[in-house]
């Protein structure tokens, strides 16, 4: 059964959208209930990137990353950059997905926490940096932009590059701490790159609600509501 929706310009959902939130699901990735967050919200849903273990899971991501970076920016820059440490396996797996898809061959590059020494020194991991690259950054979601608040000045110090743009896996389309914008709107304003996901919240709302997957309805209408209070709250504005 075809159960894609058609988003707000009346297109319908890109096929590898659908499939990346069920496999989010499959996965265990997101989770649906009560969960306290780190900023002390508490959420109906969770999302831990965490939970991609397997090489068969890392490969299938690297491809959505790969699709969803190339819908958003094309093939032309030069690295994928991680943030350690849960960037290093999203942006080996997405080159590889990048040059198995597209044929294009992209460096990565990803920094450590310390400064290494001795043998392969300095702070970053495979790639270096040069002047005139042009660079995507990678992570898993953005709660609160202080990620990229510690890597923008760490990619910066390393090279004269172009940022071209941030791509998360989820948008969780909630406010920051700090004020009434997304995250990612944030990033944007901030720093003055794109800052996009795979999918939203709003795009995995229109997939799972009462449509069952797999036998199971994960977001019911209770569920449903708890969401939407969620967004009465801490919504985006």
């Amino acid at each position: 059964m075809d159960i894609r929706l058609k988003n707000k310009r009346g297109d319908r959902m890109e096929q590898y959208k659908q499939e990346f939130i069920e496999f989010m699901v499959d996965s265990q990735v997101l989770k649906f209930g009560e969960f306290t967050l780190k900023s002390g919200r508490k959420s109906p849903f969770f999302m831990n990137a965490g939970a991609y273990v397997t090489g068969a899971q890392l490969r299938r991501l690297g491809e959505y990353y790969a699709k969803a970076i190339h819908d958003r920016y094309g093939l032309d820059f030069d690295v994928l950059f991680g943030p350690a440490y849960k960037g290093i396996p999203l942006c080996v797996a997405t080159t590889m997905a990048i040059s198995e898809l597209y044929g294009k061959e992209i460096r990565y590059c990803s920094n450590r926490k310390e400064m290494k020494d001795h043998g392969d020194t300095g702070i970053l991991l495979g790639s270096k940096l040069k002047d005139g690259d042009k660079v995507v950054i990678i992570e898993d979601v953005t709660t609160s932009g202080k990620s990229i608040e510690e890597t923008f000045p760490i990619i910066r110090s390393q090279a004269d590059v172009e940022i071209k743009g941030l791509m998360v896996s989820l948008n969780r389309m909630e406010r920051g701490l700090d004020s009434e914008k997304s995250a990612l709107e944030e990033i944007k304003e901030k720093y003055g790159f794109d800052a996009n996901a795979i999918v939203t919240m709003e795009e995995v709302v229109d997939c799972l609600y009462n449509k069952p997957y797999k036998g199971t309805v994960y977001i019911d209408d209770v569920l449903k509501r708890s969401i939407d209070a969620y967004y009465e709250q801490y919504g985006a504005k």
